[in-house]
């Protein structure tokens, strides 16, 4: 295994990779975001990206795409992750690159996954295949970061959002209304984009106290994408049983002190709520093989990913108008990464470095 002194070429194509594996977000849980790019003779001859969990990988597709399968003993191959190794849902395609006879692989960077790490390049090597890693690493690590941060940190990529008003209250003092809907501090194109963010993760959660005053639906209605996992913490299930979350509609797990068990889509899942709540549920997702979660409130729940320090990203949207008292949004003492626009809505992009 070596890296290559001049770069250039090897980022081109690795950058086309990058784009391709782009377009499974959201549909290959619990399998990473792959690319791939087979290349003969400066030419792009076959493409492809891992579409869905348990369809075909990204070299195989690519592989396939190409017409003359005469050519690939002169082409070069590459993928933004290391190909597998092991039998799974699929067989492994270092194999297939070796039966293809192909003589070169360009990886971005090493699988972190146990059933792999390095043992995909050992055995392209072993067969003859020359090796280059380390291209754009850190773009390819980006693009995976919730597969990175599952396997190398024993639990899921954490999302924070939230929306607050100008005056920095996530929601407004309605003790006298009796009335459950959300108070929207976001415009639409704002909540659009929160719709998309859901269609890219595994698992959303929110507290009891969301459920009761909103009764969110907590789905992906603004955009196309697969299910996801909705979650609530409801410690002593006071939630009405007429809210949205039990509508059937999606598998739903209430986090709770009181009761294991399921009912239909909903599951119920017992905590010891003397302990650490954060760390317990992050936990129970990893077992479950979820890579993502996004927490969308309330002010409560933030605070306790925040306060553990168990999170990776926070997202706020800061909008115009003033509440002028109400429950005080969670504060982040970080430098925004980054910031923008959406019309009048003020977005604040946050990473925890920690």
């Amino acid at each position: 295994m070596r890296k290559h002194k001049n770069m250039d070429i090897h980022e081109i194509y690795m950058r086309r990779c990058l784009t391709l594996a782009k377009n499974g977000l959201g549909y290959t849980y619990p399998n990473p975001l792959v690319g791939c790019v087979i290349v003969y003779k400066e030419m792009i001859i076959g493409e492809g990206w891992h579409q869905k969990a348990g369809e075909a990988h990204a070299e195989v597709n690519a592989i396939n795409a190409v017409k003359d399968q005469d050519l690939l003993p002169e082409a070069t191959l590459y993928v933004n992750l290391e190909p597998c190794s092991h039998h799974g849902r699929t067989a492994p395609c270092a194999d297939l690159i070796v039966k293809k006879k192909i003589k070169k692989v360009v990886i971005g960077i090493i699988d972190a996954n146990e059933k792999v790490q390095g043992q995909g390049v050992l055995r392209l090597e072993k067969n003859g295949v020359e090796v280059v890693t380390g291209i754009l690493q850190e773009e390819c690590r980006e693009l995976n970061k919730r597969f990175f941060t599952f396997h190398e940190k024993g639990r899921p990529y954490v999302i924070l959002k939230w929306a607050q008003s100008a005056d920095g209250y996530i929601f407004p003092d309605r003790k006298q209304s009796k009335k459950r809907q959300p108070i929207w501090i976001s415009n639409p194109y704002s909540r659009q984009t929160v719709h998309q963010w859901r269609a890219q993760e595994a698992s959303i959660l929110v507290g009891k106290n969301t459920v009761i005053q909103d009764d969110p639906r907590l789905n992906t209605r603004d955009m196309a994408g697969n299910d996801i996992l909705r979650m609530v913490i409801d410690k002593d299930l006071s939630i009405p049983m007429g809210s949205q979350i039990y509508d059937g509609e999606f598998d739903t797990v209430v986090y709770n002190a009181k009761k294991e068990g399921s009912e239909g889509r909903v599951n119920y899942v017992q905590l010891d709520f003397s302990k650490e709540i954060v760390e317990q549920i992050l936990s129970e997702l990893h077992q479950k093989n979820i890579q993502s979660l996004i927490v969308e409130g309330g002010a409560y729940t933030l605070n306790k990913f925040l306060d553990t320090g168990l999170w990776d990203e926070a997202r706020i949207f800061c909008g115009e108008k003033n509440f002028g008292g109400g429950i005080k949004a969670p504060v982040i003492h970080l430098k925004a990464d980054k910031e923008e626009n959406i019309l009048n809505d003020h977005l604040f992009w946050y990473r925890n470095t920690k």
